[in-house]
C-alpha cells in the first residue's frame, strides 16, 4: 500500500469574526495553531526546543508566587481575546483564578500580562501590531523577550516600552509583583 500526503488545504480568506473563524476551526480542524487578526489567519510556530528553557524558566519562577498560591496561571499557548474579530495566542499568558473559572461559562478571556519570544518570522510591524492587540484588549504589562540579544522588551503602554538585559532586575509589576529576576538569570 503507497500512502501519499493529502495537499494541505489552503486557509480561508472569507471569514470576518473570530466566532466565524472559530465555527470553521471547529468543522474543519487544521494541524497547528492560530491567531485570528481582522480576517487574517496567523499560523502560530511551534516552540522551538532553545526556546523551550525560557517558558520552564518563567512558568518555573511563577510557580513561587502568590498569584499561583490562590489559583491563578501563567500558561503557554492560551486564546486570550481582544474583541471580536481579534484572538491571539501569547506565548505566555496570565490569567487569574477566577478567569480561569469564568471559562466554564463560555466567557471569552483577556490576559492582563502576555508574555512573547521574537520569532525569527516576526517583524517590527508584527511586534507592534500584538503589543497593540493585548493592550485594546486590557492587558496592563506585555514582555517581548528576545534570546539572539538576551533583553527584554518591556511595554507598559503600546507607546511606552524600556528594555532590560544583564543583571537589571525585571519585574512584572504592578500585576503580579512578586514575580521578578534579574534578566541574565532567564538566559543562564
Amino acid at each position: 500500500m503507497i500512502l501519499t500526503e493529502s495537499p494541505v488545504k489552503p486557509l480561508p480568506t472569507h471569514l470576518k469574526t473570530v466566532a466565524e473563524f472559530e465555527q470553521w476551526e471547529r468543522e474543519y480542524g487544521h494541524d497547528g495553531s492560530y491567531e485570528f487578526v481582522r480576517g487574517r489567519i496567523i499560523e502560530k510556530k511551534d516552540v522551538k526546543q532553545n526556546e523551550f528553557f525560557l517558558i520552564r524558566f518563567l512558568t518555573r519562577l511563577f510557580a513561587k508566587t502568590a498569584a499561583y498560591e490562590r489559583g491563578d496561571e501563567l500558561t503557554p499557548e492560551m486564546d486570550s481575546y481582544v474583541d471580536s474579530v481579534r484572538k491571539r495566542r501569547p506565548d505566555l499568558a496570565y490569567f487569574t483564578l477566577e478567569q480561569i473559572e469564568d471559562t466554564r461559562t463560555g466567557n471569552r478571556q483577556k490576559t492582563r500580562f502576555a508574555i512573547e519570544i521574537l520569532s525569527d518570522s516576526e517583524s517590527y510591524q508584527d511586534v507592534l501590531e500584538k503589543v497593540q492587540d493585548y493592550f485594546d484588549a486590557g492587558a496592563e504589562l506585555v514582555w517581548y523577550v528576545i534570546p539572539e540579544h538576551k533583553k527584554i522588551t518591556v511595554y507598559t503602554s503600546p507607546d511606552f516600552s524600556q528594555a532590560y538585559k544583564g543583571s537589571e532586575l525585571i519585574s512584572a509589576a504592578p500585576v503580579l509583583p512578586d514575580f521578578q529576576f534579574r534578566v541574565d538569570e532567564l538566559f543562564a
